[in-house]
């Protein structure tokens, strides 16, 4: 199997004045690109070449590791952004309220755990696959709750590539743009269909029929391809 790059969910103007055209050409067309080219080159010929991306990540350490993480959070944060104004379902605020007290307690707190996390890394809303409750964590690096049990709602890059050229090194400044930007449809499937799995029984609502694993079966289907 060879993966390809996606194609953005979005023009690359569509996010103008958050994030410019030049950092989404060098944000995805080199960075992210270079993830993809770097998994294909490490996986030749290896067992993880028949993998899907998941399997991989699931089963990993090292180089193949950390590009295979990285291909995955970057496709995923792409479908994080819109260009329209969303908001999260019914389900998804009072999951939020339920387990931050508002939505602007978690906005808050989900800023500050991405302005203080050291080095470069990811922010992550997400639901614990056996509570079905939501927290927001820190992974260093190419690290993902996909390891961890835990299956990923929303994300926000703060590696610095992901702003440098608009904000240079003013991460707060992304931030409090960022927050305008998200695109709650993607998030609000993600949870509604992962609480339903987590309400059934399900351990590991991510391997089963949640919308992660929907968008991650599409992905596979039409843009990672085997060749």
């Amino acid at each position: 199997m060879a993966f390809t790059l996606i194609k953005l969910p979005f023009d690359e103007g569509a996010l103008e004045p958050f994030l410019s055209r030049e950092t989404l050409a060098y944000h995805h067309g080199k960075h992210h690109a270079a993830y993809v080219n770097n998994l294909n080159n490490l996986i030749k010929d290896t067992k993880f070449e028949s993998m899907d991306l998941v399997s991989i990540i699931k089963n990993s350490d090292g180089g193949i590791f950390n590009n295979s993480a990285q291909v995955f959070n970057h496709d995923f944060y792409w479908h994080c952004l819109s260009g329209k104004q969303t908001k999260p379902s019914k389900e998804l605020e009072n999951a939020l309220k339920r387990d931050f007290g508002s939505i602007e307690t978690f906005k808050e707190q989900f800023t500050q755990k991405a302005l203080t996390l050291f080095g470069s890394g990811w922010v992550w809303l997400s639901i614990d696959n056996n509570s079905g409750k939501l927290e927001i964590e820190q992974t260093s690096n190419a690290d993902t709750p996909l390891r961890h049990g835990r299956t990923p709602l929303l994300t926000c890059d703060v590696w610095e590539h992901a702003y440098y050229i608009d904000y240079r090194n003013a991460r707060a400044g992304y931030l409090e743009k960022w927050q305008e930007w998200v695109n709650w449809d993607f998030v609000s499937g993600n949870y509604n269909k992962a609480n339903i799995l987590s309400q059934s029984g399900y351990s590991d609502a991510c391997y089963e029929e949640s919308e992660l694993c929907d968008y991650i079966d599409t992905m596979q289907a039409t843009e990672h391809v085997n060749t």
